[in-house]
């Protein structure tokens, strides 16, 4: 899967503005989502949903981190993966117009219960999602070679689908009521968003990136299988039974989820095994630390589902889901994926491209490294302990992480420029 992933892969490079456009917009919504959580920590304790501060910066790292570098992974990675072009690239700059700037409008409306806000923000959000879904079910039913990708991928198309409609009636609901069950259609929100779209998204992408970094054999296909035809259940039961709050169906759904993140886990480790690269560096840390976050985020769902203490599983759930295996994942791979793909955009007549090692700032990706997962554990203290100052203090050291790690993505763009800005060098003339 490594050679035909990359055979030709540069001949299937967008524009560097739309991958790098979506990342960078990662890269500040990570800084503003930390801030929002530094500024307003207190409101997370015990948080189950509804507006307020801890809502928005919910929604500045869902939104505004995952499905932006989602958006902008797979625009990229899905046409050089399965050979096949994006259908419009002015498509994909309006995706990334309305998501860009609807995102932080509808942020606003929920941290101040700013109507205006809500609906304008959602209504750009919600014309992004539509479009990006159209984009990517158009590429992916031109793909018949890939089961393992293509398979996961589809789920991710439903579970984006559930989860566009459900946002935007969630939001309507804010100021109409007309939802039987608000925080039931949050519930399955939540499931469809993080299980099943972004959840899915990784284990789409995880069996060809994964191999690729680690330069090991492809994934065990049987592995792979499992997890998805685990998963697809999982996720319809899940959603299911949280809007109708049947907590046995919800319970089914959560015992077939850790079925498939355990087929999901196994595969990772069996490549991880066999790569011929032994040093991956520390964005395999943030990985490593993503997957073992993955089950833990799993139990604690079935737990508040169970309403064993959901005053702490409630909260501990959204944590390790958002923060500990979905934000890991990403900012792990986008650390990864940035220089790899300015090194590739470096090429130039007469000039030859830059290598990855000369595009990274080492000391700014260990920072966010720590930090991160400092802030990372003392969250989950704070969570689980009632303490507000507590996260406050952890949301500080995830944004000085955050503003790190914005510092690296910053000198790979600027390096990438500099490389560029030489002059061309022409051959001499033979004598």
């Amino acid at each position: 899967m490594f050679g035909g992933f990359m055979l030709g892969a540069r001949s299937r490079l967008l524009p560097p503005s739309l991958p790098f456009g979506f990342f960078g917009a990662a890269v500040a919504f990570h800084v503003a989502g930390w801030a929002a959580l530094t500024l307003w920590g207190d409101g997370a304790i015990g948080f189950q949903g509804g507006l307020g501060p801890a809502l928005g910066a919910l929604h500045l790292i869902t939104l505004g981190v995952l499905v932006s570098a989602a958006m902008g992974a797979s625009f990229q990675l899905l046409p050089v993966a399965t050979k096949r072009p994006l259908r419009s690239l002015t498509a994909a700059r309006v995706v990334m117009a309305c998501h860009v700037l609807g995102t932080p409008v509808l942020a606003w409306g929920m941290v101040g219960g700013e109507i205006w806000a809500l609906h304008a923000g959602g209504a750009l959000v919600g014309v992004a999602l539509f479009v990006f879904l159209l984009l990517l079910a158009d590429n992916l039913r031109r793909v018949d070679d890939l089961p393992l990708v293509t398979g996961h991928a589809w789920v991710a198309v439903a579970s984006l689908a559930a989860f566009t409609v459900l946002g935007l009636l969630l939001t309507a609901d804010f100021t109409a009521g007309f939802l039987p069950d608000h925080a039931a259609a949050g519930a399955a929100h939540a499931v469809a968003a993080g299980f099943g779209f972004m959840g899915m998204v990784i284990f789409a992408f995880s069996p060809v990136l994964v191999p690729m970094f680690a330069l090991s054999p492809p994934v065990d296909a049987a592995l792979g299988r499992w997890s998805l035809r685990l998963a697809a259940p999982a996720l319809a039961l899940g959603v299911a039974g949280a809007l109708v709050g049947w907590v046995p169906l919800v319970a089914l759904a959560g015992l077939l989820g850790l079925g498939a993140a355990a087929a999901h886990l196994k595969s990772m480790a069996l490549v991880m095994k066999s790569r011929m690269k032994r040093d991956m560096g520390d964005s395999f840390v943030l990985i490593r630390g993503a997957w073992a976050c993955l089950p833990v985020s799993l139990a604690l769902g079935l737990a508040f589902a169970l309403d064993v203490a959901p005053q702490v599983s409630g909260p501990l759930f959204g944590w390790f889901l958002v923060f500990g295996w979905l934000l890991s994942f990403l900012m792990g791979v986008l650390q990864r994926i940035l220089p790899f793909l300015a090194s590739m955009h470096s090429v130039r007549p007469g000039i030859k491209p830059v290598l990855v090692s000369a595009l990274t700032l080492d000391s700014a990706a260990r920072a966010h490294l720590v930090l991160h997962f400092a802030a990372l554990a003392l969250g989950a203290v704070a969570l689980a302990g009632g303490w507000g100052w507590l996260m406050r203090l952890a949301a500080t050291l995830g944004l000085t992480g955050a503003l790190a790690f914005a510092l690296f993505a910053v000198e790979v763009w600027r390096r990438m420029n500099l490389h560029l800005s030489q002059s061309p060098q022409v051959p001499e003339k033979q004598a």
